[in-house]
């Protein structure tokens, strides 16, 4: 029998606290390459599609994502099947649309709590969509907020992000600017893609103890923070180390600026199993730098799954789909 989740059911079963702490115990094991290999894209004359597999440890599903687009039209799917590690068959097939912001923003929350200042924060948030609204949510779920402002373009859309996120408690202002967005910031959230890809955040308006997730740039073409937020950055967190240094956009305008953080890079999963400190003092500027990873996706993938199962959510039947010996 196979679990299908859509989105709404996905939306229902999820728990950010839950899936900060799954994301937490799956990057206390080293996502090696092994369980996790790069991903892949295949382009084609009118779509493209990309795979994102991965074997957890232990008794978790195994499976992947897989993400079609067709650029022209607008559109992309998001499709997660997940498989028993012991038995091979299909256990599940979830629409993976909100799984891939909550995956994104619980990691990045995860990444926050491990680097932020103590005490409550006062956040900048800039960008007023479906992600920077997800890690509002999620930073929330695991540290205490003092105060949050945020930027976008239009007025309209920071004072929706205020109204949709007033039942976190919490006062939060529309900002005029990004720079004023960001000026008595601890935490910086990045989410917002600009349309000619100019960098939203500047390293001119950084001062020391910031903490600054930046999630916006993950292809060589896109930008988010510009040369001098990474040159001011005293550790950059990579979520994919190699992937965030050799093929974001961020991070190869930097280089060719002259500005190399390859000695002061290291990956989220280090930083998690406590074998690379994370902030060693107060008025350090940190940056979490996210491109998506198998790990997370499948992390949260399992847990929905499990949720639902457990609440009696979702369908089940039986797909006609079983494994064959071999």
């Amino acid at each position: 029998m196979t679990l299908v989740l859509d989105d709404e059911t996905v939306r229902s079963v999820f728990d950010w606290k839950d899936a900060v702490g799954a994301l937490r115990e799956a990057y206390s094991i080293d996502p090696d390459e092994a369980r996790f290999p790069a991903r892949r894209m295949a382009r084609g004359d009118h779509g493209w599609l990309r795979t994102l597999s991965g074997v957890p440890a232990g008794e978790h599903l195994m499976g992947l994502k897989v993400i079609a687009a067709s650029p022209a039209n607008g559109r992309v799917s998001y499709l997660i099947p997940l498989f028993d590690q012991r038995t091979a068959a299909l256990a599940a097939l979830i629409d993976g649309h909100s799984i891939t912001g909550f995956r994104t923003a619980a990691t990045s929350a995860l990444a926050a709590d491990e680097l932020a200042i103590e005490g409550p924060l006062q956040v900048a948030v800039i960008g007023s969509g479906f992600e920077a609204r997800n890690h509002l949510r999620a930073v929330a779920a695991v540290r205490e907020l003092a105060g949050v402002r945020v930027f976008s373009p239009r007025a309209e859309s920071r004072q929706r992000f205020v109204d949709e996120l007033a039942d976190l408690g919490v006062v939060i202002e529309p900002a005029a600017s990004a720079e004023t967005a960001v000026r008595e910031a601890d935490l910086i959230i990045c989410a917002a893609r600009s349309r000619d890809e100019t960098p939203t955040l500047l390293g001119t308006w950084l001062r020391p103890g910031m903490t600054v997730l930046s999630i916006g740039s993950t292809l060589p073409e896109q930008r988010e923070v510009d040369p001098g937020v990474l040159a001011r950055a005293d550790l950059v967190v990579a979520d994919m180390l190699d992937e965030v240094l050799e093929e974001t956009g961020d991070l190869i305008v930097a280089r060719a600026a002259g500005v190399d953080v390859t000695d002061r890079a290291v990956s989220l999963s280090a930083l998690v199993r406590g074998e690379v400190p994370g902030r060693e003092t107060a008025d350090q500027i940190l940056l979490y730098k996210s491109v998506g990873a198998a790990v997370q996706d499948l992390a949260v993938a399992d847990l929905c799954a499990r949720s639902a199962e457990a609440q009696g959510r979702g369908i089940t039947f039986n797909l006609g789909l079983h494994p064959i010996e071999k």
